[in-house]
């Protein structure tokens, strides 16, 4: 039994209704309830929010479960988990047990089905692990970031400014797509970023973050281009 759940809360403060809000044409949650639809591995796929809103549209583009969150995890502080937990509960108190489940953001119109399906097929073969999430490549090599310090600069660490960027550990971050987990895991509360979890590598050109309207911007232009175009 595999569920994907994706936490879609109402009060978003610096991009008003930004999980529903209009994107390349469509409400931009439709696209990770399109491609976790596509990817054909759910038996349920669930929205968390607190919204009547959301719920419709959710309802409108794909999702087959709605799980209202209480009020006490549906302001701006409680993190993923928690509400990935009270999906996982509730689901399973009125409908059946879960033994995979897959936390997908609502701001992810770069989502593709194939990335959901290899890294369900790398966790659910691989014994010794507990998730499976995206990741990609830093554009720049972190060790050599600068700080602002007054009306100059400094580098964070002085003893990598020098070095060549080919002799640079390459470095990834979290992509914020999506995080594949055991049920135990994720109600076991064991971390994502850890030896046990697999990194699913996105190319950077499929991500970006959406939080502030430069970043809402960048992406339509990126979705357009890579994507739509």
């Amino acid at each position: 039994m595999k569920i994907a759940v994706i936490p879609a809360r109402g009060g978003s403060k610096r991009i008003s209704g930004k999980n529903i809000k209009t994107f390349a044409g469509k409400p931009l949650i439709a696209y990770s309830l399109a491609a976790a639809n596509a990817s054909g591995l759910f038996d349920d796929i669930i929205v968390s929010t607190d919204s009547d809103d959301i719920a419709q549209v959710a309802r409108d583009y794909g999702a087959t479960q709605i799980i209202k969150r209480p009020e006490s995890l549906s302001n701006d502080i409680v993190g993923t988990f928690p509400v990935v937990q009270h999906a996982i509960e509730t689901y399973q108190q009125s409908v059946q047990q879960v033994e995979h489940v897959c936390c997908i953001y609502a701001t992810a119109p770069f989502l593709q089905a194939q990335k959901l399906i290899e890294g369900y097929q790398r966790l659910s073969q691989a014994t010794d692990k507990h998730f499976a999430f995206s990741v990609t490549t830093f554009p720049f090599p972190i060790q050599r970031a600068i700080r602002l310090k007054g009306e100059g600069v400094e580098p964070l660490d002085h003893s990598q400014m020098t070095k060549r960027s080919q002799d640079l550990e390459e470095c990834y971050h979290d992509a914020g797509q999506f995080y594949w987990g055991t049920t135990q895991a994720y109600l076991s509360n064991q971390p994502m970023f850890a030896p046990h979890s697999i990194p699913v590598v996105l190319p950077r050109h499929l991500v970006q973050d959406i939080d502030t309207p430069e970043d809402w911007e960048r992406a339509e232009l990126m979705y357009r281009a890579y994507v739509a175009g």
